[in-house]
């Protein structure tokens, strides 16, 4: 074996292990790789075993790579590969999903086992859609009965989310409901 192959295999086999080391770091563990005193049955006799000397700077394609400087506590710092961009952050959520949401509590009743989940989601459904309206990009202004109507509800339940003021006022969250449903469907064309 020639000896460009033994120091292509050497270089090949740092940046092996340099990343694996880095792997290490990045879990946690901040222990550095211990080398065995003794070559593997697998290694003994193979070029890789070849006492002579290691590669340049210049032969590794590792040369090119900075070192990553160690953060206080050992672990270094990750970074995005080269050419990703970072993800951007969810924007508001479109009325038309919310909306769907909303719809999806109509199959749904106040059973005696599912009557805390199903009022709790009513609720949450109308604020995700109350949410969803005032952020749209065309303005709250294009939204004006159902926010009303939300409002309305929270002024009527007066802060209280609890299982037994939603029940009280399960009629009028209810209503809400069915009010905005009715008014989405009425203008179709303000939500897709």
């Amino acid at each position: 074996m020639s000896r460009s192959t033994t120091t292509a295999r050497r270089a090949a086999t740092a940046v092996l292990a340099l990343s694996l080391a880095g792997l290490t770091a990045a879990c946690g563990n901040d222990a550095a790789p211990k080398a065995s005193s003794a070559p593997s049955p697998a290694s003994a006799g193979s070029p890789l075993s070849d006492p002579s000397p290691v590669s340049t700077a210049s032969d590794s394609p590792a040369a090119d790579a900075a070192p990553s400087p160690r953060v206080p506590g050992g672990t270094p710092p990750m970074s995005p590969p080269a050419g990703d961009a970072a993800p951007a952050a969810p924007g508001p959520e479109k009325v038309r999903d919310a909306f769907a949401g909303l719809q999806a509590t109509l199959g749904e009743s106040c059973t005696p086992g599912n009557c805390a989940y199903f009022l709790g989601r009513v609720h949450d459904e109308l604020h995700r859609m109350d949410r969803a309206m005032k952020a749209d990009p065309k303005g709250p202004g294009h939204f004006p009965e159902p926010i009303a109507a939300v409002a309305k509800l929270d002024r009527e339940l007066g802060g209280d989310r609890t299982f037994e003021n939603l029940k009280k006022h399960q009629s009028t969250l209810i209503g809400t409901r069915d009010e905005i449903n009715t008014w989405m469907q009425d203008h179709p064309d303000d939500y897709r």
